[in-house]
């Protein structure tokens, strides 16, 4: 079992910067493929990044591709996502998400993820 709590969401102006971060508790953080997810009212959850066990390897939508980096810190079972050049689109309920799985492995889809968090507001104003 792995609980995953989400922070750093809040309000930026257009072309401004916000890091979030994912705490996992839990012995077993460094077995998890872990992945951020969003979602804006009205529309589905979608898939925004993911990272590997290691952290050398990561996936990302093309929506975010060049703008947004993702992170992990074994040490500190943390995960991160560093969102850089904020778009009014970019705005939605950011979600951590983690899975065991195989060393390399990246996870893409909502249902290939096990565990949630409960979601941090990013809030983008034009």
């Amino acid at each position: 079992q792995v609980q995953l709590v989400e922070s750093g969401g809040g309000l930026v102006q257009a072309g401004g910067s916000l890091r979030l971060s994912c705490a996992a508790s839990g012995r077993t953080f460094i077995n998890n493929v872990m992945g951020w997810f969003r979602q804006a009212p009205g529309r589905e959850r979608e898939f925004v990044a993911a990272i590997s066990r290691s952290g050398g390897s990561t996936l990302y939508a093309d929506s975010v591709k060049g703008r947004f980096t993702i992170s992990r810190d074994n040490a500190k079972n943390t995960v991160y996502l560093q969102m850089n050049s904020l778009k009014p689109e970019d705005m939605a309920v950011y979600y951590c998400a983690a899975r065991p799985g195989c060393s390399s492995q990246i996870l893409t889809t909502r249902e290939e993820y096990a565990y949630w968090g409960q979601g941090t507001q990013v809030t983008v104003s034009s």
